[in-house]
C-alpha cells in the first residue's frame, strides 16, 4: 500500500513540476527555440502572430518553404506575449520583413481585459523594435470574426473593426504598409464566410491560398521593392 502511495505521489510531483515549468514559460519562448537555431539563411519574411499564423505555417508548409518565409505564430497568444518573444522569434532571425498579425486574442480577453489603446501600444512596440533593427514591417488588420467559440459572451465583430481603425491609423502615421485582410474576408455578419472558415474566425487552406497568400506576397514584394514577383503560391487541389 505504501508503495502505491509513493508511486502516486511521485506521479503527482512530476505532473506539477511539468506544469510549473510550463507556467514559467508563459510567453512560450520554448516553442520555437530549437527551430530558430535551424534558420541559417536570412528569411525574406517572418510571420508573427497567433493561431491564424500558426495554422497557416502548418497547413501550407510548401508556401513558407518555397518562398523563404518563416512562421512564428502561437495559438491563443495576445499582443503582449508576442511582444515579449519578438526578439527571439523575429529580431534574432534577421528577416527582411516581419508580417505582424495580432489582436484577435486581446479582443477575446485571453489574458483578461486590455484596452484597445494598450493593444495598439503593444503592436506599435513590435513595429518600433523591427524598425530599430532594420527589419521592414507589414502590419495586418485583424481578420474578421463574428463569434469566438471559446468566448461566446463576447461580440467581436465591431470590436475588431474599431481596433483595425487604430491599426490602420498607426500604420499610416508611421509609413508602414497596412495589409487589409479584413475587407477581403468579412461577410455580412462580420466573420469569415463559411467557405473559408469552419468557425468564422480561423481561415482554412482554401482561404489562405485564394485570398491571403496572394495579398501577402504582393505586400512583401512592394515593401522589398521587387519589380517582378517570383513568389510561389501552391495550387489548391
Amino acid at each position: 500500500m505504501r508503495k502505491i502511495i509513493f508511486v502516486t505521489l511521485l506521479a503527482y510531483i512530476a505532473t506539477f513540476s511539468s506544469m510549473a515549468q510550463e507556467a514559467k514559460d508563459w510567453a512560450k519562448f520554448g516553442r520555437y527555440a530549437e527551430a530558430n537555431t535551424q534558420v541559417t539563411i536570412r528569411p525574406d519574411a517572418v510571420f508573427m502572430g497567433n493561431s491564424i499564423t500558426d495554422n497557416w505555417a502548418r497547413y501550407d508548409k510548401e508556401f513558407f518553404e518555397k518562398n523563404n518565409f518563416v512562421g512564428r505564430g502561437i495559438s491563443g497568444q495576445t499582443s503582449v506575449e508576442m511582444l515579449v518573444r519578438f526578439r527571439s522569434d523575429v529580431i534574432n532571425l534577421n528577416p527582411r520583413v516581419v508580417v505582424i498579425l495580432s489582436g484577435t486574442n486581446d479582443i477575446a480577453c485571453n489574458l483578461g481585459y486590455i484596452s484597445p489603446e494598450n493593444i495598439i501600444g503593444n503592436i506599435a512596440s513590435m513595429c518600433e523594435l523591427a524598425k530599430a533593427n532594420d527589419i521592414k514591417v507589414i502590419l495586418c488588420s485583424v481578420t474578421p470574426t463574428s463569434v469566438f467559440r471559446w468566448r461566446k459572451e463576447i461580440e467581436p465583430a465591431q470590436k475588431i473593426r474599431d481596433l483595425n481603425k487604430l491599426i490602420k491609423a498607426y500604420a499610416e502615421e508611421n509609413d508602414i504598409y497596412y495589409l487589409d485582410y479584413h475587407t477581403a474576408l468579412t461577410d455580412d455578419k462580420g466573420g469569415i464566410p463559411e467557405k473559408w472558415s469552419h468557425d468564422t474566425c480561423h481561415p482554412n487552406l482554401q482561404c489562405y491560398r485564394e485570398v491571403m497568400e496572394p495579398m501577402v506576397c504582393e505586400a512583401i514584394d512592394k515593401v522589398l521593392k521587387v519589380k517582378k514577383s517570383k513568389r510561389h503560391i501552391p495550387i489548391l487541389k
